[in-house]
């Protein structure tokens, strides 16, 4: 019993076991008062070797700059393509004009690529900011899609852009272009299938008072216009009036603002 006992009083757990702590000193023999040890020489750490700073942020000299640092290729278009129908579609559609699934379900509208900004003024950085850090409403995509998929959906982005302001010049030599609502109705399409999306009244544009989230174009906190959406092309909350952001039919499109089919 008394061994028992002298056992018991010897007892040490591991918390008050003797360890080092992170940036306290020590006074055990050989390490000169440091806790930690130096780092080897040209140690670098896991996510910190980002020698091609473009390349990972979008960003040059803290502006977002406007080149694509990976090679344009079939493969790198049609991954881009596959990332962003799986991770994008939901909120800008397969089109890109923010009227994804879930705005339809009341979602706050989303990023409509053939606003204004985002067609003639937004850099190739500005969309890999964008997902790699989020903006507004929209979280960030860091974890979901890699740089190298990120970049792949900002080319796929531009040949969105480019698809919904084509010109006849842009048509291959050889090809027609037909009619979305002749290929409709041809497909048997329920009627409307080709006409331009409403955006329901239902999709809430900026905050509960009407305010923007900096959406570009507009003063930080500034109300939106009764009446005007932008960057989204939602109807301003409240208004009950919808706004579907129609645009006009350019050389190459429907009136809906899809692409018409090239045979």
């Amino acid at each position: 019993m008394a061994a028992v006992l002298l056992l018991a009083g010897c007892r040490q757990d591991m918390q008050d076991q003797p360890k080092f702590f992170p940036q306290r000193g020590t006074t055990f023999p050989g390490m000169s008062g440091r806790s930690v040890r130096p780092q080897v020489e040209n140690t670098v750490a896991r996510n910190q070797m980002h020698e091609d700073e473009y390349f990972y942020t979008g960003l040059v000299d803290g502006k977002e700059g406007d080149g694509l640092p990976i090679a344009l290729t079939p493969e790198v278009m049609a991954r881009g393509q596959e990332r962003y129908n799986i991770y994008c579609t939901p909120c800008h559609s397969r089109v890109g004009n923010g009227q994804g699934m879930i705005v339809q379900r009341g979602y706050r509208p989303a990023g409509d690529f053939q606003e204004p900004y985002l067609l003639e003024k937004a850099h190739l950085g500005h969309f890999f900011n964008v997902m790699t850090n989020g903006y507004g409403a929209m979280p960030d995509y860091s974890a979901q899609l890699t740089p190298e998929d990120r970049w792949a959906i900002v080319a796929y982005i531009k040949a969105l852009q480019l698809s919904q302001n084509a010109k006849p010049g842009d048509v291959p030599a050889g090809k027609k272009v037909e009619d979305l609502h002749a290929i409709a109705a041809k497909e048997g399409m329920l009627p409307g299938f080709a006409e331009p999306w409403p955006k329901p009244s239902t999709a809430v544009y900026g905050t509960p008072t009407g305010q923007d989230d900096g959406i570009p174009g507009q003063p930080l906190g500034a109300a939106s216009p009764a009446g005007k959406a932008h960057y989204g092309q939602a109807a301003t909350q409240g208004s009950g009036t919808p706004d579907n952001g129609a645009q006009k039919p350019a050389p190459g499109n429907d009136a809906s603002g899809r692409p018409a089919a090239v045979q």
